[in-house]
């Protein structure tokens, strides 16, 4: 397993980082099999797990708590808050109230003291940079997190939110998590350079491509992968964009054969290549997933193997760009860009 530093906080992390969205009642995992992938986890060298409180509605804070127990200080644990917890419209977003009940709720759920890493999940339009950023400083100096992030977020409001700290003397944002793959590639247009302008660290999710890239949908294959059974519409061949990705996977399949890869080791090795990379969130569902994704722990892809891919899906290309998370609200409402 590698190490790099977490940004600018000192903080090493393996270059691949555990994911719990799948523990729990998405992924259909028990606690015996959540603790067993945890453990697996940890021994192999991975020591970031990376949860939120909207997984499993809370489930998979609980399963990864019952699942640290007794491992607490090998881990950096970051979870995650914004999205909605319910109806209410209150239970959501960036607001100093909302957030100092996710976090208390967090808390409970996993069994500890503090966070290492608290992100804001999504980034909530009707809430200042400096209402949110005040109460996490404030979060941050009552001891019950160590830093803060985002995830998903624009680049411009990265930069908003850099601003917004200097210009009211709080605690900064110290990471982002975007959604990167070899098929979603617009984040090396706009929000890696702003990253690594202000030196913050980056963890990917949707390294995988939501199983694109995990070598289980090839062409002439029926497509029976777990995501592909509640997303339908990101697997229908139909779909002329998902026609792009699968001749894509068809081509660098060809590449990873060549350079005695898996398709999953090209993958992973490709976004912990780049600079402005931190480490790749990896999902497992199983641990035949999970031993998988490990073998890319230690993968470094030659300057060929990378120049192959670039000639496949073009730097700062989305192959599919209607499943962008970070897309500014007013290219979704047309409300917002009309008079």
């Amino acid at each position: 397993m590698q190490y790099r530093t977490l940004g600018r906080t000192g903080v090493q992390v393996s270059t691949l980082a555990l994911g719990a969205m799948n523990l729990g009642p998405i992924g259909r995992t028990t606690q015996d099999e959540a603790t067993a992938l945890v453990g697996t986890a940890l021994d192999a060298g991975i020591n970031l797990i990376d949860t939120a409180d909207v997984y499993g509605n809370g489930i998979s804070e609980e399963m990864v708590g019952r699942a640290i127990a007794g491992r607490r200080d090998d881990v950096v644990l970051a979870t995650k808050a914004a999205l909605p917890m319910g109806e209410d419209r209150n239970h959501r977003g960036g607001s100093r109230r909302r957030l100092v009940t996710a976090l208390e709720d967090s808390l409970r759920r996993l069994g500890v003291d503090h966070v290492d890493l608290y992100q804001i999940h999504r980034w909530d339009p009707a809430t200042s940079d400096e209402e949110t950023l005040s109460a996490l400083t404030d979060l941050r100096q009552a001891g019950k997190i160590r830093y803060f992030g985002t995830s998903t977020y624009p680049a411009h409001r990265l930069v908003e939110a850099q601003w917004a700290a200097r210009e009211h003397h709080l605690g900064r944002y110290v990471t982002e998590q975007p959604s990167y793959s070899i098929l979603q590639r617009g984040v090396e247009a706009h929000v890696l350079p702003v990253t690594q302008r202000y030196g913050l660290g980056v963890l990917v999710w949707s390294p995988l491509a939501s199983g694109w890239l995990s070598g289980a949908i090839r062409a002439g294959r029926e497509i029976t992968t777990h995501r592909s059974t509640f997303m339908p519409q990101r697997f229908d061949p139909a779909v002329p964009a998902n026609r792009a990705r699968l001749d894509a996977v068809e081509r660098l399949a060809t590449v990873a054969d060549e350079a005695g890869l898996t398709l999953i080791q090209l993958a992973l090795g490709f976004v912990t290549a780049h600079p402005a990379v931190t480490g790749a969130i990896i999902g497992p569902r199983t641990p035949e997933h999970l031993h998988s994704q490990l073998a890319a722990a230690d993968t470094v892809l030659t300057a060929d193997v990378l120049d192959a891919v670039d000639a496949i899906v073009a730097p700062g290309v989305d192959l599919a760009p209607q499943e962008k998370n970070d897309t500014p609200p007013a290219l979704l409402d047309p409300a917002l860009r009309r008079r």
